[in-house]
């Protein structure tokens, strides 16, 4: 099959020439190699585009409601940290976008439901100074002169600690209040799926343990939130229709 040079190009750059030939123009799909990369791709591209759209639910839902009930603050601060050592990391090594690209609009959402959570936890003077920590530390991450690829190898792999603390005061929150408040299971469940897919596209795509073991053990975790969303679906429902009687 040939196809215009259009579609050729990006097809080229993204699974290869010798990929590209077998499985487009030779229409070869016995090939396991170039079929696994090809998926490999395809759900890496997909995770990136639902990083993109994962936690708007999350930030509507806080908005909506005008309050950021059963949030963890601490929760979210390690993990954007962890997310933007990440990301960062990632940049610096080279990696493929299609294996961390989420991580760019994850974050900035992250930084959204931080400030959110400090706006409507009456901390509103907090606000200034997160915003200008934010700017701070986004800029000597991306600095190679302030911090080199060794040091950044090295927050990389405290970010695997980090990345998981960030999940124990959500899941504690949730077991001490017998409810998930306002967190969003949308960003709940999408979040457990695109960490799970990500031990298959970094196994398959980048050759670094301290990625693969983070998104490992971060995918046991995520998980055990998505089935404390599954517990305490009902109290949800039964908060919600407390609250539209109260009102």
């Amino acid at each position: 099959m040939i196809l215009p040079e259009i579609i050729k190009a990006p097809a080229v750059q993204l699974i290869g020439e010798k990929c590209y030939t077998t499985l487009i123009e030779d229409l070869n799909i016995t090939d396991a190699a170039c079929l696994k990369l090809l998926l490999s791709k395809g759900l890496g591209f997909g995770i990136v585009l639902g990083g993109a759209l994962v936690k708007l639910p999350q930030i509507i839902k806080i908005m909506g409601s005008r309050s950021a009930r059963g949030l963890s603050l601490s929760s979210y601060i390690l993990e954007t940290c962890a997310m933007g050592v990440g990301l960062a990391y990632n940049f610096r090594q080279g990696n493929p976008f299609s294996t961390f690209g989420e991580l760019v609009f994850l974050t900035i959402q992250n930084i959204i439901i931080l400030l959110l959570i400090l706006n409507y936890s009456g901390r509103s003077r907090d606000l200034f100074f997160t915003g200008i920590t934010i700017v701070a530390i986004s800029y000597v991450l991306g600095s190679p002169a302030i911090v080199n690829d060794a040091f950044l190898s090295f927050l990389q792999a405290i970010t695997i600690p980090i990345s998981l603390a960030s999940k124990f005061p959500q899941i504690a929150t949730n077991y001490k209040n017998g409810s998930t408040g306002q967190l969003s299971s949308f960003a709940v469940f999408g979040f457990t799926a695109g960490s799970l897919a990500r031990i298959f596209t970094t196994l398959s795509e980048v050759d670094d343990s301290l990625i693969l073991i983070g998104y490992v053990l971060a995918s046991v975790l995520n998980v055990v939130l998505a089935i404390q969303m599954v517990m305490y679906w009902n109290v949800e429902k039964v908060e919600k229709i407390s609250i539209k009687k109260e009102d």
